[in-house]
């Protein structure tokens, strides 16, 4: 490991470890496919003593891209179906999150990987220049380093919906908005937090080896 894998990975944990501030709330971006798969033949519903059936074949209906942004302290999260991964699509949400969801916040702080489309230029390259440089102002990056997306924890929210909600076909868009909303909804009623425990001090004792120096001797 490198000393820029250190620095990213103690700058993100140094992040969550903050006090809350809801001036300066930390949010963490992440997107995700999902491929789009209908029955070929309808599936038999369970009946007493016989479980359901579903046919081993299936069609491809191409795929749809899941954006996610979460503040794992106050329990809130928000998710949007898309057809693409583009900067654009990248600068929209983005855009909503500064002023739909944080409106008043001072400096919207963002955990997000290092996806070549997870840049302010995006802003540039959707809005014209006013526009994109009152959004660019609006937020605050902070990279998970290369091979180190474990440390977003957008990826554990994401993880739970594939889980109790995504763990099935789903045959198109409509249907995959309709799932996705209805986890969002259920997710937001119950305030379900993120408890994130592992510490800068967590990594300097328990993953030694990827410090530099502590790894070359």
């Amino acid at each position: 490991m490198s000393g820029e894998f250190v620095a990213k990975m103690e700058d993100v944990l140094d992040l969550y470890a903050l006090a809350y501030d809801e001036s300066r709330p930390v949010v963490c971006v992440d997107e995700s496919p999902k491929q789009l798969l209908a029955d070929t033949r309808k599936p038999l519903l369970a009946k007493p003593g016989k479980p359901a059936k579903q046919d081993h074949e299936y069609k491809r209906n191409g795929m749809q891209e899941i954006f996610i942004c979460c503040e794992p302290k106050m329990g809130l999260r928000h998710m949007e179906v898309k057809a693409q991964r583009t900067a654009k699509d990248f600068a929209r949400f983005m855009k909503r999150i500064a002023d739909e969801f944080y409106p008043h916040a001072d400096c919207i702080r963002i955990v997000l990987d290092n996806l070549n489309t997870h840049k302010p230029g995006a802003f540039y390259e959707t809005f014209a220049p006013n526009e994109a440089r009152r959004l660019a102002k609006r937020f605050e990056f902070h990279y998970t380093p290369k091979h180190g997306s474990w440390l977003n924890m957008a990826e554990i929210e994401l993880a739970v919906l594939s889980k109790v909600c995504l763990d099935r076909r789903i045959p198109n868009a409509a249907a995959l908005k309709k799932e996705v909303s209805a986890y969002e909804r259920k997710r937001n009623q119950v305030v379900a937090s993120i408890d994130w425990r592992f510490t800068t001090h967590d990594a300097r004792q328990k993953m030694r080896q990827v410090y530099p120096l502590n790894s070359s001797g």
